[in-house]
């Protein structure tokens, strides 16, 4: 009796832990992605790993990618391509908001990453009655906590169909989407009338742009005259040095894994806004000192990463996730590595702010 209550036991135990393992464990958050959940966006199955394929080799080169014309014009394709295939993961270890954010003493990440985003609001002095649009929204996490801590109405744009489903989804069950709107497009070519928002925002998403002159005529179009836009922009750093081949090998690993057709220098960004119209009223890189380093939540995940693709490994051989599930995440990992580096370096910030301001003169030259 004793042998068999043991042998019971030790069954019920294992299934629990099974359980955990498989349906539960790894979820970033309450409302996140569980790992039998996850899909490559729109992606059928039998396709992922050739999808990831094509992209590896697209982004194989991305200085090359950013100086041809012809390749430039594909790169919004390769980036609805790349979010299809790291979304859910995404979702699953990180939860919704897909940025980085300076550690703060005393508060979890989730809560560092809440106040950088409640910045953003700040920063452009949003409120009720405003209607504020996000530049590549994603999932949505930023335009969450945006309209909620502002009370504006936030406008998302993302290329990617699955992710437009994703923050709907999220919207609704956040009790927001009254609040939030999200739009498929590209936010190259938006589909918005002239001068119809009141401030704007873009997260660590216009560093996919081929040209960011591009995508900040596009904000200066759309935004109100007097309206403020704030960016956290992903560059390369004074102490970046291209004779370094330790300093190419981060920055190329951090394009490549991320659907970037080439970093920025830091020093670019201003004249970058000024030349589409902008004026420069703040510029700050919030990575910097007495901020916390951003890339800790990295470092922290190694383990966790292990245990992940274990698990991915297990789901992907009794086919409950796609094949090409293992290859993505060991991209994120191999990605995750670089972005370390650079930050533990200095050679690069994902968190260059600028702040801008539409000139109240611009509805005169637009009329």
């Amino acid at each position: 009796m004793e042998w068999s209550t043991a042998v019971w036991t030790g069954g019920v135990a294992v299934a629990a832990a099974v359980y955990w393992f498989v349906w539960v464990m790894g979820a970033a958050e309450v409302k996140g992605k569980s790992a039998v959940d996850l899909k490559m966006g729109s992606i059928s199955d039998d396709k992922v790993k050739d999808k990831y394929t094509q992209y590896w080799s697209f982004f194989r080169r991305p200085k090359e990618t950013a100086a041809n014309a012809s390749s430039a014009e594909k790169v919004p394709a390769f980036v609805d391509t790349f979010y299809n295939l790291v979304t859910d993961i995404y979702e699953w270890g990180w939860g919704q908001s897909f940025h980085f954010s300076p550690s703060v003493p005393g508060r979890s990440h989730r809560e560092a990453t809440r106040l950088h985003e409640e910045r953003v609001a700040d920063l452009i002095t949003a409120q009720p009655g405003h209607r504020i649009l996000d530049v590549g929204c994603g999932v949505g996490g930023p335009m969450r906590a945006i309209a909620a801590h502002s009370g504006s109405q936030v406008v998302g744009i993302t290329i990617n169909e699955y992710q437009v489903a994703r923050a709907r989804a999220h919207n609704k069950k956040a009790g927001l989407d009254s609040k939030c709107e999200v739009v498929c497009g590209n936010f190259l070519k938006m589909p918005f009338e002239n001068a119809s928002f009141d401030g704007a925002y873009s997260i660590e998403a216009t560093c996919h742009a081929p040209s960011l002159e591009d995508v900040y005529a596009e904000v200066f179009r759309v935004l109100k005259p007097g309206g403020l836009y704030v960016s956290y922009e992903w560059v390369t750093t004074p102490l970046y040095r291209a004779e370094n081949s330790e300093h190419v090998e981060t920055i190329q690993g951090i394009e490549r894994g991320d659907a970037l057709p080439g970093l920025r220098a830091q020093e670019d960004i201003a004249s970058i806004a000024k030349s589409v119209g902008f004026e420069v009223v703040q510029e700050k890189d919030l990575a910097l000192p007495p901020a916390g380093p951003w890339w800790t939540r990295l470092k922290m995940g190694r383990i966790a990463y292990w245990r992940n693709h274990l698990l991915v490994c297990v789901l992907t051989a009794l086919r409950i996730a796609p094949k090409g599930v293992v290859e993505v995440h060991e991209m994120l990992y191999e990605t995750a590595r670089h972005l370390t580096n650079g930050g533990e370096t200095g050679i690069f910030t994902p968190m260059h702010m600028i702040l801008c301001r539409k000139p109240v003169k611009a509805s005169e030259e637009e009329n």
